[in-house]
């Protein structure tokens, strides 16, 4: 298991291109409890990746107990009611497997992996965590302890620290606004209870979405998971919602953060649109352009004509409940207004003149023409399976893409710069020995 301490940027979804052969990447049908079931055949690969997705992330965790999703997601494999944690990895790891459980800002993951002789095995032990946790007081404190400790870490990063402070300014009254993994003061409050209450209302048949990728065909991961799952009840009351503030997005702030370093670390951040919007398309070719890679206008002002930063570039990072643009930097400390300074003239430059044609055709030739590096294995195959599922997108999403970025024109990139690449709708973040009076505002 994995505790995150960093912002975390769901890339697989923020450039992910078309495969090459048209239709839906997988078979879909909904389980009578209500699971979603996704299957993709691929027979020449002898290990099967499992992917069990729960509505349940922390944009679910209540207002006074941030953390608790991800704390929630660590004790599941670490006991059931018949094995105890080091019994799971015993049983896991004699077969050469992998069984783990994480969460992230929108959803709870519990992550399988086994060769195809093992999976009956394997989901024995799947089921097992995800239907009869029992949460042990013991390992309960060992894990607050160990997330605790991660979280003092991460202090010491100024690019986590710049990156959450980012969030809490551009989502103040949104659940996305707190970090994944809580605060050391938050998780520390944090029992059993809370645990056992958030598992028993959250992760529910109805809100499960189950992706198998590998040596299987439909039929058979159809009967291994109804043998498994399929006897889950689906539950009588509602499934839980998150509630999304929708007044308008606050005016945009600078923070500092003071650290006694040699370097600044800049974050700059605004809303932006989720991959559902039409515009997500032309703005994705815009972000390329700006910052996606050593060709992009940053890297080529800020760092290899001005030698201002040692890294520099730009995402859009989409969730179910929102999505941000940022923009980042680290440059000297006595660099960082004018780093600045010139990051801004660029993003102004994308709205006020077109692109290139030789900028279009890079940026679109790089989007579509990665896609096979984002599918390479079952496991990604089936973190992306989850991810259009959850985000809605379809099967057939990766074509879509493909088409809708194929068709960006220079001035839908000019027409989605001015709306979402406004320098002056940015929130900054600098955290670094840097005076709030030598900020570029």
């Amino acid at each position: 298991m994995h505790t995150c301490v960093r912002l975390v940027v769901p890339a697989l979804l923020l450039v992910l291109p078309a495969a090459a052969a048209a239709g839906p990447i997988a078979h879909r049908e909904v389980l009578p409890n209500g699971i979603v079931l996704l299957v993709a055949e691929r027979p020449a690969v002898p290990i099967v990746a499992v992917r069990v997705y729960f509505r349940a992330g922390s944009a679910f965790d209540p207002p006074d107990a941030p953390g608790l999703s991800s704390l929630t997601a660590e004790l599941l494999t670490r006991g059931t009611a018949a094995r105890s944690g080091e019994e799971l990895d015993r049983a896991i790891e004699f077969v050469g497997g992998s069984l783990e459980s994480n969460a992230s800002r929108d959803g709870l993951t519990v992550a399988l992996s086994v060769l195809k002789k093992d999976l009956p095995l394997g989901l024995d032990l799947l089921a097992d965590v995800i239907r009869a946790p029992s949460f042990p007081e013991q390992e309960l404190a060992l894990r607050v302890k160990e997330i605790q400790a991660a979280i003092k870490r991460s202090e010491e990063n100024p690019e986590a620290v710049a990156g959450r402070e980012l969030m809490r300014l551009v989502y103040p009254r949104h659940p996305y606004g707190h970090p994944v993994e809580g605060t050391r003061e938050s998780v520390g409050a944090l029992t059993r209870q809370h645990v056992v209450q958030f598992y028993g209302r959250h992760v529910r048949s109805d809100t499960a979405i189950v992706a198998v990728v590998g040596a299987v065909t439909v039929e058979e991961a159809r009967k291994e998971i109804l043998g498994r799952l399929g006897s889950w009840p689906r539950p009588s009351t509602p499934a839980p919602t998150v509630r999304v503030d929708d007044a308008p997005p606050p005016p945009p702030q600078t923070r500092t953060i003071k650290r006694d370093l040699t370097q600044a670390t800049v974050d700059m951040g605004r809303r932006a649109i989720r991959q559902d919007n039409p515009d997500y398309f032309a703005l994705v070719v815009a972000n390329y352009i700006l910052g996606g890679g050593s060709a992009s206008r940053l890297y080529l002002r800020v760092r290899e004509e001005s030698g201002l930063a040692y890294s520099v570039g730009s995402h859009v990072s989409p969730g179910r409940y929102g999505s941000t643009a940022v923009v980042g930097l680290q440059t000297r400390t006595s660099e960082v207004a004018k780093a600045l300074s010139i990051t801004r003239d660029e993003l102004a430059r994308m709205s006020q003149e077109p692109v290139t044609d030789r900028e279009l055709s890079l940026a679109k030739s790089y989007l579509i023409g990665s896609f096979p590096l984002r599918l390479d294995t079952s496991s990604k195959v089936a973190n992306f399976l989850v991810g259009v599922e959850e985000q809605g997108l379809g099967l057939d999403y990766a074509d879509t893409f493909k088409a809708r970025v194929a068709q960006v024109r220079a001035e839908d990139v000019r027409r989605v710069a001015g709306r979402y690449l406004v320098p002056a709708t940015f929130h900054v973040v600098t955290v670094g020995n840097v005076a709030p009076a030598n900020e570029a505002r």
